[in-house]
């Protein structure tokens, strides 16, 4: 293990919404009339980018003081090798900590919160004026962290794919994703808009709003009415939970097998039957997918890697 303060520190930065807008639109006037003539706030777009600089320019001068740094936008970190012993910091929103900590392998991760009054940031702890004196304890493993289970997706030609907070599975555009499903004993094909997997940290987002919409849909058919508390996973769960978005039943498709659990070394099972337009993604990224049309076989379980996120 190399001295502290010779660790490197990766930063893990995002664009903010003023720059994707200048990309798509080549000039920040042509962006100003476009959001206007739709009658948005451009100001708003400006505000958000000039803080986030603002604290963007604050990381940097921490960094300098500690000594080896190196800059990285998300869009790379498909691509981007981190060293064993690399301290990562994520600036940006929740996202992107979740997008960063998929690719990483026992790293410490510190998510820092450019804006608290935008943000909430529940994976933000810290914001850049703490990093000076957390760094040190953090390279020296005397900072605390907190384990997050991660969800791996495993094709049958070797391609993986982890998830920090859920899989999707199905097809890209709005038409029925078909497969076959197999769990705990069970299998039967299917016809839906795809399923999800969730990890404990996935069981507060995506996993919930399933959840929430399909017992409230069931209450209003005359089934019994939805508990008042949502039963959320912890983070280090050894547990992951999957539902089927929308099942249609059918004479070739059933809907049995439409959730469940996953604990220690259970395993799911699917087998595509798309010809084309099949993925798998996870996170809410969508560039970084795995195709998964005809004859395709997957599968989902708990991953060997884990999350750490210093607290």
């Amino acid at each position: 293990m190399p001295a502290a303060n010779d660790r490197k520190i990766v930063l893990v930065t995002r664009k903010t919404r003023l720059e994707d807008l200048i990309a798509r639109y080549l000039t920040p006037a042509q962006a100003r009339f476009y959001v206007e003539h739709l009658g948005a706030d451009f100001s708003d777009y400006e505000r958000e980018h000039e803080v986030y600089q603002a604290q963007h320019r604050t990381t940097l001068q921490v960094l300098e003081q500690w000594g080896r740094y190196q800059i990285i936008e998300r869009g790379f970190l498909p691509n981007f090798i981190f060293a064993p012993d690399d301290i990562v910091v994520a600036l940006g929103q929740d996202g992107v900590v979740a997008n960063t900590m998929k690719y990483l392998d026992g790293h410490p991760l510190i998510g820092v919160n450019p804006d608290p009054a935008r943000y909430d940031g529940i994976l933000l702890p810290f914001a850049p004026r703490d990093l000076a004196k957390l760094l040190p304890d953090v390279a020296t493993e005397k900072r605390d962290s907190q384990a997050v289970t991660m969800a791996e997706a495993r094709l049958s030609d070797g391609q993986v794919l982890h998830a920090v907070n859920d899989l999707f599975v199905g097809a890209r555009t709005h038409v029925s994703a078909v497969y076959e499903i197999a769990a705990g004993g069970l299998s039967e094909r299917q016809s839906s808009s795809g399923l999800i997997v969730s990890t404990g940290l996935g069981s507060t987002a995506w996993f919930k709003s399933i959840v929430t919409g399909s017992l409230a849909i069931a209450g209003s058919f005359g089934q019994p009415s939805p508990p008042a508390n949502y039963d959320a996973l912890p983070w280090d769960a050894a547990e992951l939970r999957f539902a089927v978005r929308e099942p249609f039943p059918s004479r070739h498709s059933q809907t049995s097998l439409v959730c469940g659990r996953l604990a220690g070394a259970e395993q799911l099972r699917i087998r595509s039957l798309m010809a084309e337009n099949g993925v798998i993604f996870s996170d809410g990224v969508e560039a970084d997918r795995l195709d998964f049309n005809a004859g395709a076989e997957l599968t989902i379980g708990i991953a060997a890697r884990r999350g750490r996120l210093i607290v």
